[in-house]
């Protein structure tokens, strides 16, 4: 069983390639504590060159915590559908007209995975299948380092705040964030404390952080903005393009991640399963 690996950076600000792995074969402990540690400290792992099952996924997906293994609906608004966590394709493929993937094409907003829940997904692991010859990139933010660049002032001001989480699959804005109140929510801390580094984080993005709690709406929204703009600073981004074959796994503790559009005419499929607490309820 080999299980020896090298690293290299994937970028300064975030990320590194970890290579010489099959995930074919199951892995010993000490590889895992080491991946586990190296996904704590670096925010995002990418694995190359892999050739997946579903099975080798999830029991990757089991090293840092509970994969969602089970089969999740396509996105159809259905909320209470949309609550089951488990496996997603993520596609702009169509069979008979019917998207076979469960999010939508084409361009995506910074956003974190599961943070319109109230326990938020641990990590995503990603798989590329089927990658267009451009765009469809994604790219991640380091939310740990963006707050360690504000300015005391702004920590301070933003030290005990707490934010509205909103899931909205047909927001195309933060225009229309929300707009519907029975979408699925969740409150968070605004500041994110990694529970293995201790590192701080701003926990909030463009795509789902719907509004400071107890906050004035317009006093919120330019809060929000600022906070928005900051962690989407070119310095705290990391742009991977894939190649069909690499293995990503992201921390959402940690990171914000967001997708490039690419052409509408080249199929991209990529592969999703999310991890969670293992003490946390499935369906929430």
């Amino acid at each position: 069983m080999k299980n020896e690996f090298k690293t290299e950076p994937l970028s300064e600000i975030l990320g590194i390639k970890v290579k010489g792995l099959d995930l074919r074969n199951a892995l010993d402990n000490k590889i895992k504590y080491k991946l586990q540690k190296l996904l704590a400290e670096y925010c995002v792992l990418c694995l190359p060159n892999q050739d997946l099952s579903a099975e080798d996924q999830i029991r990757f997906a089991n090293i840092f915590g509970r994969a969602d293994s089970e089969r999740r609906p396509k996105s159809t608004g259905d909320l209470k559908k949309s609550a089951k966590r488990g496996v997603m394709f993520v596609s702009n493929i169509r069979e008979n007209g019917v998207p076979i993937g469960s999010l939508p094409d084409g361009e995506m907003q910074f956003h974190s995975d599961g943070a319109h829940r109230q326990f938020p997904y641990r990590a995503t692991t990603l798989y590329g299948i089927k990658i267009p010859s451009k765009g469809g990139n994604t790219m991640f933010s380091n939310l740990q380092a963006a707050y360690d660049a504000l300015s005391p002032n702004i920590k301070d001001q933003i030290k005990n705040l707490k934010t509205q989480t909103v899931y909205d699959y047909t927001a195309q804005n933060r225009e229309t964030i929300g707009a519907d109140p029975i979408l699925p929510r969740a409150q968070h801390e605004l500041i994110k404390v990694h529970p293995v580094t201790g590192r701080k984080s701003i926990y909030v993005s463009r795509l789902m952080t719907e509004k400071i709690v107890g906050m004035d709406l317009d006093q919120s929204e330019n809060l929000l903005a600022q906070l928005f703009d900051h962690a989407e600073k070119p310095e705290f981004i990391y742009s991977h393009k894939w190649s069909p074959g690499d293995l990503i796994i992201w921390d959402n503790r940690s990171t914000n991640h967001a997708r490039t559009d690419f052409p509408a005419e080249e199929q991209r499929l990529l592969r999703r399963y999310t991890v969670s607490d293992p003490d946390s309820p499935l369906g929430n």
